[in-house]
């Protein structure tokens, strides 16, 4: 028996769909900015995914009360034409064509992907702080967490975590240093493996408790979702 989708469901899958022929739009411009021109045959895949996509949408609006919209009219009527203006264009034109402004959700996808990715690298570090017998790999580990912390422009939930990082990194991996010819594995002290948990515990939860300041990028999916679903 078929799944019947609820007005909400509908919403969210159709968010869901246009996100993704959104990312495929923005790889196809990348592709023939790159090369200048862009083959029949990536033309024609390219044409293919997109109409398999805008399938799917169609599928997904029989879900809704007779009559069903049409899919411009309905992606106009919740909002998603406003967050995906290339998708409405596609629709329309079926080409993939850049906007002369950011379109709001162009920054969704990589400021999840770098929320995400702090959550893994902190997850790993403390993982392998806890059980590995060498600690050669932590300050580079730490590192890179704080590179990514630092991608993060103007965020006061980070600064503190970051400044700490900066009091303390460089006496830290001077600890790790053995002495040539040492079959002794390194060994953070005690309290720098303290001082790593407490960073890495202030870490997940200043992303778990998703501040106001680390949320702009998401606010348009936060308040679609927010709006679809009161």
């Amino acid at each position: 028996m078929p799944v019947q989708l609820s007005p909400e469901q509908v919403g969210l899958e159709m968010l869901c769909l246009c996100g993704q022929l959104d990312l495929l739009i923005r790889a196809q411009m990348q592709q023939e900015q790159l090369r200048q021109d862009c083959s029949p045959e990536e033309s024609d895949t390219f044409q293919a995914q997109g109409a398999e996509i805008l399938d799917q949408m169609l599928q997904c609006l029989e879900h809704l009360p007779k009559p069903m919209p049409q899919l411009e009219d309905y992606l106009d009527m919740v909002g998603l034409s406003a967050m995906f203006p290339r998708v409405e264009v596609f629709l329309i034109q079926g080409s993939a064509v850049d906007m002369l402004e950011r379109p709001l959700m162009d920054e969704y996808f990589s400021h999840i992907a770098k929320l995400n990715q702090l959550l893994v690298l902190s997850q790993q570090l403390e993982e392998d702080i806890r059980h590995l017998g060498s600690h050669k790999y932590i300050a580079h580990q730490l590192s890179v967490i704080y590179q990514v912390i630092s991608s993060f422009r103007g965020i006061q939930a980070f600064s503190e975590i970051k400044k700490d990082i900066e009091a303390n990194f460089k006496q830290m991996k001077q600890s790790l240093v053995t002495e040539e010819g040492s079959r002794l594995e390194p060994q953070l002290a005690a309290h720098y493996i303290n001082w790593i948990l407490e960073l890495i515990h202030s870490l997940t939860s200043v992303v778990s408790s998703l501040p106001e300041d680390l949320t702009e990028d998401l606010s348009p999916a936060m308040s679609f979702m927010s709006q679809l679903l009161s």
